[in-house]
């Protein structure tokens, strides 16, 4: 897979393919997370990011009980400032908390990518959610609340440190209990997706 430069059966079964590390995934922390999780780094502004959407959702859906997914957009994308990235993630955030994360992702997508128009501001960001019928309330309650702000800081601490150990060097990256980077050129061509939702919950299992 070509990235945006920047800087199954049982939840835990044998997969049909063996999988091995350095063709399908690389080992880039000493210590995985309590609980397993599957880490999306992203950008709306990415264009491979973009056309990754329709199989994230995918693979959030196919992942095994207990397993989380989590989306962590960036904010080093050339084609906007980082205050206005940092925007778009909080209102993803707001959505998310809303339990519309998935239609508000692909709003935003659609608008950048499809319809060829830019946020100049958080208005825009507002007024794309607002057209489409997303509640003012909730967007307004949420959008500079503790929680959002506190997630979106997480989101940005995550980027800067993945960045630093140059773990990050592009998006889409998929990043697995925060210990295993998948590496989708190790990928079948013939049967990506299919073989990366058995890598997700192989890895999802391992410590």
């Amino acid at each position: 897979m070509v990235l945006c430069a920047g800087v199954a059966a049982s939840a835990f079964s044998v997969a049909a393919t063996t999988f091995t590390e350095g063709k399908h995934y690389e080992v880039v922390a000493d210590t995985a997370t309590a609980t397993p999780v599957v880490t999306e780094f992203f950008s709306f502004y990415c264009g491979h990011c973009f056309a990754f959407e329709p199989l994230a959702n995918k693979l959030a859906a196919s992942l095994p009980k207990g397993v989380k997914f989590e989306k962590n957009h960036v904010d080093f994308i050339q084609a906007s400032s980082p205050e206005v990235q940092n925007s778009m993630a909080r209102a993803y955030l707001v959505a998310h908390n809303a339990g519309k994360g998935e239609e508000v992702a692909g709003m935003i997508f659609n608008y950048i990518h499809r319809q060829k128009a830019n946020f100049a501001g958080d208005g825009d960001i507002r007024s794309l959610l607002l057209v489409n019928n997303f509640d003012s309330a909730t967007f307004d309650k949420g959008f500079n609340s503790m929680p959002v702000l506190a997630a979106a800081k997480k989101m940005k601490e995550q980027q800067t440190y993945w960045s630093e150990k140059k773990v990050l060097t592009g998006v889409p990256m998929l990043l697995v209990n925060g210990k295993f980077k998948v590496k989708f050129d190790g990928l079948d061509e013939k049967n990506a997706d299919k073989e990366l939702i058995e890598l997700l919950a192989y890895l999802a299992a391992k410590k």
